[in-house]
């Protein structure tokens, strides 16, 4: 039996009740979660620093990630290799960092940007997004960054979680300005100093503000979740053609590589 407020109903009772009991949502049409709060950004964060520690655990310098750790070399976003066949790199990339202040930075600002996202989206719109923003980061450093440079970082991801922040605070007629406040103050830092990949940064935030715009204007009713769904593919669509476009670019900068060792191949000096 099971307990209740008027005493004890049976299991199957109680099932065929929660049938007729319709889910909480959030504001912008997500499963309410209120006691599991911030559940995918934890996990977010623990998927980072394990990968951290095997970065760490293979040769790379605890404090800027220097060393012979072949992670960086497989995984890291290189423009040239991703042009050639490995995409995989937008992804793996978005999990590796340079250093234990590069991930310090980046996780203190997915602890507290995430939680509140992830609770006013629900988890799966929450997710996409950040992937998306992520992806969108590194599409943009491959489209404009140099050929054979490596490039790492959740940074594309937490800049999509900053636009995204700005455009549910803007839909719920919020103060905006800590944010607008704190997005400049980081764009600065990005363009100034020359070991920040700022294409990654400005990518993040603009997919981020735009997967955010679809969750917050897409018209109330019993076909919101298809309308955003179609709305994050659309954002996607674009985010793949811009990749394409860059794969071009480098291709015509690069059109083979040579092996340099350790899974990684270079783009010829010219």
């Amino acid at each position: 039996m099971v307990p209740a407020s008027v005493g004890f109903q049976c299991p199957e009772c109680v099932s065929e009740g929660s049938k007729t009991v319709r889910q909480a949502r959030t504001v912008y049409g997500g499963v309410a979660r209120p006691g599991q709060i911030g559940l995918i950004t934890r996990a977010l964060i623990g998927v980072n620093v394990v990968a951290f520690v095997i970065t760490v655990s293979s040769g790379a310098n605890i404090l800027n990630g220097h060393g012979e750790s072949t992670i960086y070399t497989r995984f890291a976003l290189v423009p040239a290799e991703v042009a050639h066949g490995q995409w995989y790199r937008l992804i793996t990339a978005a999990f590796l960092h340079f250093g234990i202040w590069h991930i310090f930075v980046n996780m203190y600002a997915l602890l507290i940007l995430g939680p509140q996202l992830e609770a006013a989206l629900g988890r799966i719109r929450y997710l996409a997004l950040y992937g998306l923003a992520g992806i969108g980061g590194g599409v943009l450093s491959l489209a404009l960054g140099p050929v054979n440079e490596q490039a790492a970082g959740a940074s594309g991801a937490i800049f999509g979680l900053f636009g995204a922040l700005y455009i549910v605070a803007r839909h719920q007629n919020l103060q905006t300005n800590a944010i607008v406040g704190m997005i400049a103050l980081n764009l600065v830092f990005s363009f100034t100093f020359s070991n920040i990949d700022w294409r990654g940064h400005v990518g993040g935030l603009v997919v981020g503000a735009a997967v955010a715009a679809v969750y917050a204007y897409a018209p109330r009713g019993p076909s919101r979740d298809q309308i955003q769904a179609f709305g994050v593919i659309a954002v996607a669509v674009v985010v793949a053609a811009v990749a394409l476009v860059g794969v071009h670019h480098v291709k015509n900068e690069c059109p083979t590589l040579v092996p340099v060792g350790h899974s990684l191949a270079l783009c010829p000096v010219r």
